[in-house]
């Protein structure tokens, strides 16, 4: 056999030449060699074959490296002439042309182009079913390294590799006998779920295949015949396809048997190889329910561990692991990969390089003893200690090649690397797992994951912060505080409930109680954790934790103390050396202030010394800068004139102003540079509850220096620094004391408007959310009897913000949702002498069809919810020729269709709202016009209950709550031409129609999407007053269609009548 015969054959081209510029050795060993294998044909006899031999040995020898300026298609068409070269039958020339693919395509980083792929897979894929089966781990590796973020592009080969009978499914299952085969074909696997942004996703019917796969593989125990690290090396692949799936696929896990057994092989992986901890777990966890979101009676979670134990720590000695070197270009690559996971990393100082293995190893001690770095490296940047979410495991190249000798650290030290490795992975699959669930389902799992004070006597419970204080890897530790984090983002309602403020004496733990017991571990724990740690960025996330926390937990239902141990025990780090710990801490500190006001423990905490608490000996503060860095006075005037007093008036400056203070102020030297400080600094600015009734009691001339300096931070170079002060001022602005200061809030727009222009995204969605705070202000101000604001008011300042917000509505989601908020409110707030004059007229036509468009594109669903309640507001502004306008029937047609087809109905009960909006008939337009909005509200009652996700259902009620109003409103609006088509509409579906008011009459539905729903006598009253209209409208003689609608309404209020046994009159009743 001298050929292959896959796919057609691809011509072999020459390599291009090496440009000018280039160092002329890099790159002309590929191309020597490349020509070389080029001019070679198709020969089957021996000096053939060893000459191929001898080529593809030097090839894969040469040391390639970054800039080696070797093209991507040159290394593709070589690849492909090499299998052309290469019959089937040639094992070994087989097995080292699939060295070849693997070799070349991760040292090159190179995904191969379409052209030369389908060759390449056809040959991969006959040589698993033809060559011998010692041949199939480097088949399986060159497979791995071809499908790399190219799972789009192998639509048709996926039904042979992932079918009934598939290979990849075939060499997977337990029944395979080579461990590192089976190793390697889970690898393929999961690098076919991993996704590129812009390309179609895995389909789905395959996305469950990988995902059971993948999950089989979690659960089942490790095989005899399999060593552990191999067996880490398997369970990594398997968390990376379900962490694609998740990612990239957007896969749903939306049973709960499947999300309960994702969960427990997550929580089991998560401890994998954790010293001194071995935990058996349930094949599934299961939920339970929750008080807050569903209103059934609160019940005590069950421990979810079908077993557990006292995790106990092993005194490990001294182990130095030398890191190794990262091939150039792949921390580029893997952030690339890990980019659609959304993960946050801390900020890290110094070279930025992610290294394989951590430089120090931490030593676990006993709880509230400090642990500090064994080699005495804890700065950032020197102690080795990289992204928690940037680790090595997750690279594509085969981790077949030890990394390791055992001159570095021996067997133990690798495998305590790998296992760590999987607990990485695991705590990186749960955070992805984390985003795409919703939260009320999460919390549902809360005691399987968070630590509960465990009862006089009994073991605790292993949970994330088991990781946090016992893992020896700084990675793992920061991974699991990450996770922590997630969860506690947005807990506040979930967390509302928790209660510990009275000693409760009863047979059973309330829930309420429950939730307060784990709030309070979960701070013991937490701050035992700040004083063991002995890495700068696994500390940033353990501050972090601390403020999620902090911002979500009731304090005003707990008992005292807790706040005051934060506060003491974080002092300190405001003058760590390592910026980012700075940084958090000043954040932790902001969190503390915006507590439940008034909360008597922070004024107290706020009325301490300037230096209390900075010099606690009982807290780790290793590296600080010199005590008194923030307290420098800048040249000018002196910091004691610019001092804020404390809230109860004492002569001790309130420390805590003064420090944000200086450190904005003072120039960047003096304050260890204050550029990334000040943006905790201008979160601290950024006001809350407890901050407004601090402001409003701040003399004058404080008040104005706060607001100078936001503005003047507004003009700072730093992104982080200019995106929180966006978002500070767009709180400022809302503060009663300042929103109808004319001035104020211009200075505030402009401010605004130049960060809606800023290139980086993060600050443009934080001033979009600002703009529409300001915005809202106008439309309060526009509620006072005083109508001084808006004739003072800037119309030119009007012009500039409607055409930034129609810019911004073309932005991202994250920008546009807040830019159409915007749009609305503007439009709504515009008086009739902007209307009259011709420079509004096209810019108002503007702005309404950007939100018409909005409306109706596939956006987020929060995006569409804006743009109708935007459209809602237009609908307010009487002075806007709505009825007349040509975009009339444009925006009635999209709301239209917004109700009747929108898969998610909160936006449908929106879109309803607004078409509720309207108060006189003119504005519904022609007769047509008014019939197609009556007739999408019958239809969409008539699919109320219309949808396939089963989170939407609960929102059904509302919907039809709110679409009744519509009707009712529409009832008492219509006119004499109006009444052939609503009669036609009830004649086919009058007892649909009539059910479902009868019900909104009765008992309605709780208000989900548009504030409190109308009381049942309001509810009465409008049907009544339909009546009543109905009575009035001069129908022509002989039409039967004003008696009709009157005695479907009659019917209606007869039959509530019945049942509630009212004594009121029946407006029409009695005319009858």
């Amino acid at each position: 056999m001298a050929a292959v015969q896959v796919a057609g054959s691809v011509p072999c081209r020459q390599p291009r030449e090496a440009p000018r510029d280039a160092t002329p050795e890099r790159g002309n060993g590929f191309r020597r060699l490349s020509a070389r294998l080029c001019a070679l044909r198709p020969d089957d006899s021996s000096s053939a074959r060893t000459e191929i031999h001898l080529l593809l040995d030097q090839l894969i020898s040469e040391n390639y490296t970054e800039g080696s300026c070797v093209a991507p298609e040159d290394v593709s068409a070589l690849l492909v002439q090499a299998c052309q070269l290469v019959p089937l039958n040639q094992n070994h020339l087989v097995s080292k042309v699939s060295q070849l693919i693997h070799h070349l395509l991760n040292r090159l980083q190179v995904i191969v182009d379409e052209q030369h792929l389908d060759f390449l897979l056809a040959y991969t894929i006959s040589a698993i079913h033809q060559c011998s089966s010692w041949t199939y781990m480097e088949i399986l590796q060159a497979l791995a390294a071809l499908v790399y973020c190219n799972g789009s592009k192998c639509q048709k080969y996926l039904p042979e590799l992932l079918g009934k009978t598939g290979l990849l499914l075939k060499l997977s299952g337990s029944a395979q006998s080579d461990p590192e085969v089976r190793r390697a074909a889970v690898h393929c696997m999961a690098n076919l779920c991993l996704s590129v942004p812009g390309q179609p996703y895995l389909e789905e019917p395959y996305q469950n295949i990988c995902f059971q796969a993948f999950l089989t593989i979690l659960q089942s125990p490790k095989s005899s015949d399999m060593d552990d690290i191999t067996f880490c090396m398997l369970l990594q692949n398997a968390l990376k396809g379900i962490q694609s799936l998740l990612n990239g696929g957007r896969m749903k896990l939306t049973q709960t048997d499947e999300l309960g057994a994702l969960l427990a092989v997550l929580k089991k992986s998560m401890f994998h190889g954790l010293p001194g901890l071995n935990i058996e777990m349930p094949t599934v966890l299961y939920p339970t329910p929750l008080p807050q979101y569903d209103g059934r009676t609160p019940i005590k979670p069950q421990q979810s561990e079908s077993s557990t134990s006292r995790p106990t720590l092993n005194k490990k000695k001294k182990s130095k692991v030398k890191p190794k070197k990262i091939q150039q270009g792949e921390e580029e690559e893997e952030e690339e990969k890990e980019s659609s996971g959304e993960i946050e990393a801390a900020p890290v100082t110094g070279t930025g390089r992610v290294n394989l293995h951590e430089g120090n190893t931490w030593c676990p001690s006993s709880l509230g003893v400090q642990s500090l770095p064994l080699d005495g490296s804890g700065t950032a940047g020197k102690d080795g200690v990289s992204s928690p979410f940037s680790s090595s495991s997750w690279k594509r190249v085969s981790s077949s090649e030890s990394d390791y000798s055992d001159a570095e650290g021996g067997m133990q030290s690798k495998m305590r690397s790998y296992q760590a490795k999987v607990r990485q992975g695991a705590l990186v699959c749960f955070l992805s797992t984390i985003k795409s669930i919703e939260k009320k389902v999460l919390y549902g799992y809360w005691s399987a994951f968070i630590p509960d004070t465990p009862e006089l006597g009994s073991p605790q419970s292993v949970s994330l912060m088991t990781l946090t204080l016992k893992d020896p890897s700084p990675k793992t530790r920061a991974c699991a505080l990450q996770v922590l984090s997630a969860i506690l983002e947005g807990s506040k309602q979930f967390l509302s409930v928790a209660e510990d403020t009275s000693d409760h004496r009863r047979a059973f733990t309330p829930f309420s109680v429950m939730i307060a017991s784990s709030i309070r571990e979960l701070h013991r724990c937490l701050l035992l954790a700040l004083v063991a740690e002995s890495s700068s960025q696994t500390l940033t996330q353990i501050i972090k934790c601390l403020a999620n926390l902090v911002s979500n937990a009731p304090y005003n239902r707990l008992k005292l103390s807790l706040l005051t141990k934060v506060w003491n025990q974080i002092k300190p780090y405001i003058r760590h050396k390592d910026v980012n710990v700075r940084v958090s801490s000043l954040t932790l500190l902001g969190a503390i202030v915006s507590t439940h006001a008034p909360l008597p423990e922070v004024q107290l905490l706020l009325q301490q010394p300037c230096s209390s608490g900075l010099s606690n000996s009982n807290s780790a503060t290793p590296h600080l800068c010199p005590p008194d860095w923030w307290k420098k006075a800048p040249a000018g005037p002196s910091l004691e004139e610019t001092s804020v007093s404390s809230p109860k008036g004492s002569s001790e400056p309130c420390w805590l102003i003064r420090l944000c203070i200086s450190t904005v102020i003072l120039p960047k030297e003096d304050s260890c540079s204050g550029s990334d400080a000040g943006y905790a600094a201008g979160s601290t600015y950024e006001p809350s509850p407890m901050r407004l009734e601090a402001f409003s009691n701040l003399p004058n001339d404080r008040q104005i220096l706060c607001i100078t300096v936001l503005l003047g931070l507004n003009d700072s170079k730093n992104r982080l620094v200019k995106a929180a002060t966006s978002r500070a001022l767009g709180v400022y602005v809302l503060f009663p004391c300042l929103r109808q200061d004319v001035i104020f809030v211009a200075d505030t727009a402009n401010a605004i408007l130049m960060s809606l222009e800023d290139k980086s995204l993060n600050v443009r969605a934080k001033a979009a959310w600002s703009l529409g705070n300001l915005t809202d202000t106008l439309i309060v101000n526009m509620e006072t009897p005083d109508p001084s604001f808006q004739e003072e008011f800037s119309g030119l300042l009007l012009l500039k913000m409607l055409r930034s917000a129609i810019e911004a509505s073309k932005d991202k989601d994250k920008v546009k949702s807040n830019a159409v908020r915007a749009l609305g409110n503007l439009l709504h707030f515009l008086q009739p002498s902007h209307i009259e004059k011709p420079t509004f007229a096209e810019i108002i036509e503007e702005s309404i069809q950007a939100l018409i468009s909005t409306v109706l594109t596939e956006a987020a669903m929060k995006v569409r919810w804006n743009a109708c309640y935007a459209m809602g507001n237009v609908f307010k502004n009487p002075a806007l020729p709505l009825g007349t306008a040509p975009w009339t029937s444009q925006a009635y047609n999209a709301l239209t269709s917004v109700v009747t087809s929108c898969k998610n109905f909160k936006v449908r009960i929106r879109s309803a709202a607004a078409l509720s909006v309207p108060g006189k008939r003119e504005q519904y337009g022609s007769v047509d016009q008014y019939a197609q909005v009556w007739n999408a509200l019958v239809t969409a009652l008539q699919k109320s209950e219309d949808t396939t996700d089963f989170l939407e259902f609960k929102y059904c009620a509302s919907l039809r709550t709110q679409i009744c109003q519509a009707l009712i409103h529409l009832l008492s609006l219509a006119s004499a031409l109006d009444l052939p088509c609503i009669k036609k509409t009830l004649e086919l579906n009058g007892n649909m129609v009539q059910s479902y008011i009868l019900q909104f009459l009765k008992s309605g539905a709780e208000g989900e999407d548009t504030g409190a729903p109308p009381s049942l006598q309001e509810r009465d009253q409008m049907v009544k007053m339909a009546l009543k209209h109905m009575g009035s409208v001069q129908a022509p003689t002989g039409d039967t269609a004003r008696r009709a609608i009157m005695g479907f309404l009659e019917e209606i209020l007869a039959v509530c009548f019945d049942s509630s046994g009212s004594q009121g009159a029946l407006p029409g009743l009695t005319n009858q």
